[in-house]
């Protein structure tokens, strides 16, 4: 069409119906059979239509604007500021503002009152703010599962935890290693509780005993440096770390360095096969998990959580990618969504992730 604004009239014009019509097919209000429903915004698409948001938030009685609660320790977590751009970006195509919410409780009144809904993200069951979040009165899509008594969200995306790690403890079985460890995190979000859970049942189904060590939350390099380095000087046949934390996983690459492990896994020359085992490349002999294994035991490293820190360590560390910005995406887009009436409440969609190797869980070149 030409360069001047489309309005509802030409829509209703092009369609072939009323203007409210229109309206109640865009808005996914009122009583429009779904074929023309679709019919209508196929024609709004096609010439272009752009609802005035202002006219309706008035309409509406809406503020034109979502909350976003994030755990206290997000600020220093790439990982929360990543999936925050990704919900902004997506709210924004929906004409709304994305409000921060601070981390304190006891204002679910005023929260209601300021939003149209709410996206609340790894809630833990110690966070007195979620229960009020949840009862606030508007819908509220949380990312990943509430595992606190509250009221039920109207909607959630959600990652299959239990499998990412799952993945990481296979890649790194397959790679030598033979007495893997944990260091999963603390608190009661879905997320955590899923890590912790499956490091033993894993260990449990494979015949393996996984080191388990829980470590903060949010843990700093420093923390898990510490951690690690007090696991391999109580426990020196564990051949591999898997660091769930967010940006903590240098922490462990320092702590090898200090305890003279190489980190990768070894070629075997003569075989071609890949090995973690303490005596590969070494003169002195010695069965796993005796105290006088050779120090230089190669060890891999892998995190639950890919980022800056794990691409630019050295050597780069294997990790699950979680596409924070796509999953804060998909959170807004399941808002959006059920606000506009285009997807019923209740609903679950689930947030795919990838493996990405390198590495620190590969043989040397």
């Amino acid at each position: 069409m030409t360069s001047r604004t489309v309005t509802l009239l030409d829509v209703a014009r092009a369609a072939g119906v009323s203007k409210s019509t229109v309206s109640d097919a865009l808005q996914g209000s009122g009583r429009v059979a779904e074929a023309t429903r679709e019919r209508v915004r196929a024609v709004a698409e096609e010439l272009g239509y752009r609802p005035n948001s202002a006219a309706r938030r008035l309409r509406r009685s809406s503020t034109g604007a979502i909350g976003l609660h994030l755990p206290q320790t997000a600020t220093r977590l790439d990982y929360y500021m990543n999936l925050a751009f990704g919900a902004v970006a997506r709210a924004q195509e929906e004409g709304l503002d994305v409000v921060l919410l601070a981390p304190a409780g006891g204002a679910s009144g005023r929260v209601a009152s300021r939003v149209d809904g709410l996206l609340v993200i790894d809630p833990e069951v110690g966070d007195s703010a979620v229960p009020g979040l949840l009862d606030a009165g508007v819908p509220v899509v949380t990312g990943e599962r509430y595992l606190g008594p509250a009221a039920a969200p109207s909607g959630a995306v959600i990652c299959d935890n239990a499998a990412s790690l799952t993945a990481l403890l296979d890649h790194v079985t397959e790679r030598g290693a033979r007495h893997p460890a944990v260091l999963a995190p603390a608190g009661t979000s879905a997320w955590a509780t899923a890590l912790r859970a499956t490091a033993a049942s894993w260990g449990q189904e494979h015949g393996v005993a996984v080191a388990l060590r829980t470590v903060p939350f949010a843990a700093t390099p420093q923390e898990a440096e510490e951690t690690t380095l007090a696991l391999l000087r109580t426990d020196p046949a564990v051949d591999a770390v898997i660091c769930a934390p967010d940006g903590a996983a240098p922490g462990v690459l320092r702590a090898a360095a200090t305890a003279g492990r190489t980190v990768g896994a070894v070629s075997d020359r003569t075989t071609g096969s890949t090995t973690s085992d303490p005596t590969a490349g070494s003169t002195t002999s010695g069965r796993t998990g005796e105290a006088g294994a050779h120090p230089r035991t190669p060890l891999l490293v892998a995190s639950c959580v890919d980022g800056t820190a794990t691409r630019s360590a050295e050597p780069p560390v294997t990790a699950v990618d979680l596409r924070p910005a796509a999953y804060g995406r998909a959170c807004a887009e399941l808002l959006c969504d059920i606000l506009a009436g285009r997807t019923a409440p209740d609903t679950v969609r689930r947030h795919a992730w990838a493996l990405e190797t390198r590495a620190s869980t590969a043989p040397p070149r």
